[in-house]
This record gives C-alpha cells, sequence and structure tokens, in this order.
C-alpha cells in the first residue's frame, strides 16, 4: 500500500477526508459523501505505515494509549491524521487540508467577521459540527489579525493545522503532544508569554474549558472551537460541562468575557460546484449576556431574530444574503482540498441528500447492478454499489 498514492488519488478527487481500514477498500469522502476506491487493504500492509508515521520512540505510547493524533505534508499535501486501534486492526482517519492561505474572503465568509478581529480581548466561539470548517474559520480569523496589526499571537493545536506566515503579527504555534503535554498546560504557559491573541484548537473538557474562560477574562483576545449545531447551543455546551454547583459562577464569567460566537455548516451549491459556509452570529448585546447569567439559553433565540442592527445573522436570513451574493471566491484548482475547497468531481447529487456507501458513480448505471470494480477515467479502480452494502462488496471481491 502507498500512503501518498492514496492521498494523492482522494486530493486529484477533490476529497475532504480519506479512510483506510484493514479488510476495506479505501474510502474518500468527496462533498461529505464516501465512496470506496480501490480494493480491500490488508492489516499487514497499515501497521508498518503506521508504525513509521508515529515514530520507534512514541510507538509504545500508542500501543498503550490505542490512538495517536499528527499531522504530516504526504505528497505535498498537508493532513491531519488520526490512528487508532480497531477490531480489525490499526484504522486512519486523514483531514487533507488546504496549502493555501485561509481567509475571510477566500472562504466566502461574511466580511461582519473582519469587525469581530478589531477587539482586543474576549473570547469567540467557533462552532459547529464535525467537518464543518471550524478550523479554517479560525485560521482566516488569525490571518485577518495577522495582516493588519502587530500582535503577539500563541496558537495551541492537536494537531498543527494550517502553518501561518507572520507578516504584521508575530506568530507561535505549539502542538499538543509535541511542544507541550497537554492543552491545559499550555495555556498556563501561555499567560507567562505576554500573548495579544491566543488560539485554542478545541475547548474538548471542562479544565481547558475553565483555563480559557480565565484567559479571556484576563485581558487577552482568545479564539477557540466547540462542537454545536448553533451559537446558543454552544453556550449551553460550554457551561452544561462543569458540575452544577458551580453553573452560576461559570454563565456568568462566559457572560462577561464573550466577544461572538459563530456556528456554520457546509452547504453544496451544485450551481457552483462549490461547498459553502452557511453561519449564524452571535453578538453578546445587554440582553445576551444577561440570558447567559441567568442561564435561560432558549431566549437568546428571539434575541438573535430580532438583532440584524446588531450584525447578529441567524441561519435563514444569512441564507437569504448568500442567494443575492454573486461574486463568490473559487479556491485555485490544485489546492489540497479542506471542507471549503472545489469539488473537482463532475458528478451531482441532491443536495443534503448523500448517498450510500459506497455511493453511485452517475457516470454508470444506477440502480441494483453487480457489485464489480471497473476503471474510473483516471485508470483507478473504484466500486458500484449492490444490495446489502460494504460486506457485500468485500464478499464480491475475494
Amino acid at each position: 500500500m502507498n500512503l501518498e498514492e492514496l492521498i494523492g488519488q482522494a486530493a486529484e478527487q477533490g476529497g475532504s477526508d480519506l479512510h483506510l481500514e484493514p479488510g476495506y477498500p479505501a474510502a474518500i469522502r468527496v462533498r461529505g459523501s464516501l465512496r470506496c476506491v480501490g480494493a480491500p487493504i490488508g492489516g499487514r500492509d497499515l501497521t508498518p505505515v503506521a508504525q513509521e508515521l508515529v515514530g520507534d520512540e512514541e510507538w509504545p505510547v500508542f500501543l498503550e494509549r490505542g490512538s495517536a493524533d499528527l499531522s504530516r505534508t504526504i505528497g505535498g499535501v498537508r493532513c491531519r491524521i488520526n490512528l487508532f486501534r480497531t477490531s480489525r486492526g490499526i484504522g486512519f482517519a486523514i483531514r487533507l487540508l488546504a496549502d493555501f492561505e485561509a481567509s475571510l474572503d477566500r472562504l466566502n465568509l461574511h466580511p461582519d467577521l473582519t469587525r469581530w478581529t478589531h477587539q482586543t480581548s474576549g473570547l469567540i466561539l467557533v462552532s459547529g459540527p464535525t467537518g464543518s470548517g471550524k478550523s479554517s474559520t479560525l485560521a482566516a480569523l488569525i490571518h485577518e489579525i495577522n495582516t493588519r496589526e502587530a500582535r503577539h499571537i500563541v496558537t495551541i493545536e492537536s494537531p498543527i493545522e494550517y502553518t501561518f506566515r507572520p507578516r504584521m503579527a508575530y506568530i507561535r504555534q505549539r502542538e499538543v503532544g509535541r511542544d507541550t503535554p497537554s492543552f491545559e498546560q499550555a495555556l498556563l504557559d501561555a499567560l507567562r508569554e505576554d500573548p495579544d491573541v491566543l488560539m485554542v484548537g478545541e475547548m474538548r473538557d471542562p479544565e481547558t474549558m475553565r483555563l480559557t474562560l480565565n484567559a479571556a477574562e484576563t485581558g487577552h483576545l482568545v479564539l477557540a472551537t466547540v462542537h454545536s449545531s448553533s451559537c446558543v447551543e454552544a453556550l449551553q455546551r460550554v457551561v452544561s460541562a462543569f458540575p452544577a454547583e458551580i453553573q452560576s459562577s461559570v454563565a456568568a464569567q462566559l457572560a462577561d468575557c464573550l466577544a461572538g460566537v459563530i456556528c456554520q455548516r457546509l452547504q453544496y451549491r451544485p450551481d457552483l460546484r462549490l461547498r459553502l459556509p452557511e453561519c449564524e452570529m452571535l453578538v453578546p448585546t445587554h440582553a445576551v449576556k444577561n440570558f447567559i447569567r441567568i442561564r435561560e439559553f432558549f431566549r437568546i433565540v428571539s434575541v438573535m431574530e430580532t438583532g440584524a442592527e446588531h450584525g447578529m445573522w441567524t441561519f435563514e436570513r444569512y441564507r437569504n444574503w448568500m442567494s443575492k451574493r454573486a461574486n463568490w471566491t473559487v479556491p485555485p484548482r490544485g489546492d489540497a482540498p479542506s471542507a471549503e475547497r472545489v469539488a473537482a468531481s463532475p458528478e451531482v447529487g441532491r443536495a443534503g441528500v448523500p448517498p450510500r456507501l459506497p455511493p453511485v458513480n452517475a457516470a454508470r448505471e444506477s440502480g441494483r447492478g453487480a457489485a464489480r470494480p471497473g476503471p474510473s477515467s483516471e485508470g483507478r479502480i473504484e466500486i458500484e454499489p449492490v444490495a446489502g452494502g460494504l460486506d457485500a462488496v468485500l464478499r464480491k471481491l475475494k
């Protein structure tokens, strides 16, 4: 198995993710849908590749823990890689990252976000489901600061996804596991490193959240991500992560330091052949802060619906803005794909409805055809869907 060739193949097809599992074909996610390519991969092929990526010194740690996060540039494509043990052996989940500089304009985000980066203190939360481009939006916000102001920026990531080139700003990037043992230690260190801006790759646990809130409360501008499906849910998630007896004080602290919340999800536009970020934005007005303090989060929804004059956006209002916009930015073809890049594949499925695994190739017959390998236009092997799903495909290949 050649990992470089598989990643190159995923990049050519406009894939955002590559999944490898012993006994399964490689699976590439394109526009949110998975497609299988090639023959099943053996566990004996994946194990030495995993060991080479992790390194001999860290291999015993991986075997004990059962997972590892790392970032590598493979075949000219920067990748975020998660290795993990499964019932079949060692699996790979590889996110292909863009190698262009992320900016609000390149990612087709609303220009209102530029004003958010003018703030000198407070907490900006970037939320959304997995694979919605949160890290890219964080990178775009850092890029806006970097091109405009001479600030000291410290990023804490696991792993580092975007490599920043200092322009006006002085930027230091730290990777958890390589440069620091944990988010908690890095946040404690950061308060002694004279930062103006802190970027926290992900708030995963209460201790990281607590230290992030403390940093925002002590006069730093802190940018962080959290998984949620709405701005209100992002706030609820932060507060509910703490024990019940201290949630009131956490809510008050969050209300005092909050500078803004953006929640985003990606929607595919067949006419543009682009996945565009669809957002809602919450600006912490006095009413919003009051509802956070008393933990009546459900009342924030109505404030957002009537808060356009304060720069708030609901998903519905944002969709209306998107429908009127005509000048969308198309990332250069050939850049390593991310969730925001142009889809290179010509076939278009029904928007928002991903096909089954493996998906139907639009260039071939649909329906209940036999599962058989056939050459793609690039000379690769693709697997067509059959009744019974992936197990049936594997039985046919045997």
